[in-house]
């Protein structure tokens, strides 16, 4: 067998005394070259050559039948690589320079010595052994290529999820990775395992893995069932699909077909984002784009279904409407202890939402879900120390933690914190002197319009005005004259916002004077009512 550094030499020359001294007479063998045969005319000796395929070629350049220029050229043709050496006379040079502008590596003048000989082959040994090394290398990075093809494919398709990036180059780039699909007519949809973190957040990483590899092989089998597609992990929940089509019924199809089969076939759902239909390779990204949008908006479902972007971008968007009103009617109901209005308010909060066509951007029904279970702490910080509150606080901040709340989590959220603070409120009014200031409380509520003295509600719950004026001050934290100022000055804010006269807020507030009123006021907000009003409103009275 043929060693891996064994060079393959053939002497080809029209006289016989020289090509018996040539092939036997040096050690050869000992250099590591393996004489693969002799020939005494160029005929022969390309028979030779094309039989034995040598590394090396010694030939002269006069011989019968085909002169060595002639085979030069031939041999170059079908192996390149060969190193010839031209053997010639003085008179013979010409030709020698010619053969070496063809291609052969070097020439030997007649008359010459062996060591000449020997110098030069081992000479041509070199370079070839050289050239296997490097072409070992070239080898070696092409498998390692290959073998990670996978992996730069991925990569790759990653980035034009991302980017755009100039067609020509995508083309060319998209063709050396073999990425299996045409090179237009694109549909982009995205699949994230529903409820990942929750369900396998404590489950060994063999097992996930064990998941993820069995969820994409469903995906795989389903999409070919249909059509080609590359499907490949984003991250450890999703997966992105490319497929070939222009048709959007027909991809919805597809994706409704793949959550069928990952529910049926596994223990898992998942939810699919299906982005529109692009041209080029250029505009996967907004595809992608599309995809992702679409999947934002499972928000609203208990996953195990496609949304597409199709049913956001061809119909008008509505006003965003969050009703502020809505907003204070719940927090009343909050503070009164009241459960029972307090999640029916939330409840009419959510519908008006869920009404809108389109429904809104996911992102901002979750803010407002957020902001409501931070107004809900701070009204219970109205009543309760921080320690306790705190609570609550770690319920709201443990859900935005989640990549990915739904609706009914948000809303869950929400009717567990007005639980827990009307609970909260329930027992302090279950003490009897926070249940008699909440009475006196409700009263001057009630009678807002009136001068609300001291001696006036002390009397109505059956207290002396001086122990009614501590115990007031003792469970609300101010005294009863600030907290009648206070509720007033706000009545009166919102009553100017809702555009009546300050003579009205005045007398409606039990305020003899309009003028009393606008100092009591302005001491309050630093603003005249007039000013107030302007600052609201733009506008003069």
């Amino acid at each position: 067998m043929r060693q891996q550094q064994d060079i393959r030499l053939c002497v080809i020359d029209d006289i016989k005394s020289v090509v018996d001294m040539i092939s036997r007479k040096p050690p050869w063998a000992e250099y590591g070259i393996e004489v693969a045969g002799t020939a005494l005319d160029g005929e022969e000796g390309l028979r030779l050559i094309r039989e034995t395929q040598p590394d090396i070629v010694l030939t002269d350049i006069r011989m019968p039948r085909m002169d060595g220029l002639e085979m030069t050229k031939a041999i170059l043709e079908f192996a390149p690589a060969c190193k010839i050496i031209i053997l010639s006379a003085y008179s013979e040079f010409s030709y020698a320079q010619q053969a070496i502008r063809l291609g052969a590596m070097d020439f030997v003048k007649k008359p010459f010595s062996l060591d000449e000989i020997v110098n030069i082959v081992l000479k041509a040994q070199q370079l070839c052994l050289q050239e296997r090394q490097e072409l070992a290398k070239i080898q070696i990075m092409e498998e390692k290529i290959k073998e990670s093809l996978p992996i730069l494919r991925q990569e790759y398709l990653t980035f034009l999820m991302q980017h755009q990036t100039p067609e020509h180059s995508a083309r060319s780039r998209w063709e050396y990775l073999g990425i299996p699909l045409a090179q237009q007519d694109f549909i982009v949809f995205i699949a994230e395992i529903d409820h990942f973190a929750e369900k396998y957040q404590h489950q060994p990483v063999q097992e996930i893995e064990l998941i993820r590899f069995s969820l994409q092989n469903i995906l795989e089998e389903t999409v070919s069932a249909w059509t080609n597609g590359i499907i490949f992990r984003e991250a450890t929940n999703r997966y992105v699909c490319i497929i070939n089509g222009t048709d959007p019924d027909w991809a919805g199809q597809i994706t409704e077909a793949c959550c069928t089969h990952v529910s049926r076939y596994s223990r898992c759902t998942i939810s699919i984002g299906l982005g529109l239909c692009v041209s080029t390779i250029q505009e996967l990204a907004d595809s992608y784009g599309q995809a992702l949008s679409a999947l934002a908006y499972h928000f609203y479902t208990e996953g195990n279904a496609v949304y597409s972007y199709a049913n956001i971008v061809n119909k008008p968007r509505t006003m965003n409407h969050y009703s502020a009103a809505a907003e204070q009617d719940f927090l009343f109901a909050l503070r009164s202890g009241n459960l029972e209005k307090s999640r029916a308010v939330l409840q009419n909060i959510f519908d008006a939402l869920l009404e809108l066509e389109p429904l809104p951007e996911p992102q901002y029904v979750e803010n407002i879900g957020y902001e409501l279970a931070f107004r809900i702490c701070r009204v219970m910080l109205e009543q309760f120390p921080y320690e306790k509150v705190q609570l609550l606080e770690q319920q709201v901040n443990q859900l935005r933690s989640r990549l990915h709340p739904t609706l009914q989590e948000i809303r869950a959220l929400l009717n567990a914190l007005c639980a827990e603070g009307c609970r909260w409120i329930e027992e302090e009014r279950s003490r009897e002197s926070t249940r008699i200031i909440h009475e006196a409380k409700a009263y001057i509520l009630a009678n807002l319009h009136t001068s609300l003295s001291l001696e006036q509600v002390a009397r109505q719950i059956n207290l002396s005005q001086g122990y009614f004026s501590n115990l007031f001050k003792k469970v609300m934290g101010v005294s009863f004259q600030h907290f009648v100022m206070t509720e007033k000055m706000e009545k009166a804010k919102a009553m100017l916002i809702e555009g009546l006269q300050v003579q009205e807020i005045a007398t409606e507030l039990g305020y003899e004077h309009r003028r009393y009123f606008s100092e009591i006021f302005k001491k309050y907000t630093n603003q005249t009512p007039s000013e107030f009003k302007i600052s609201y409103l733009g506008k003069r009275e």
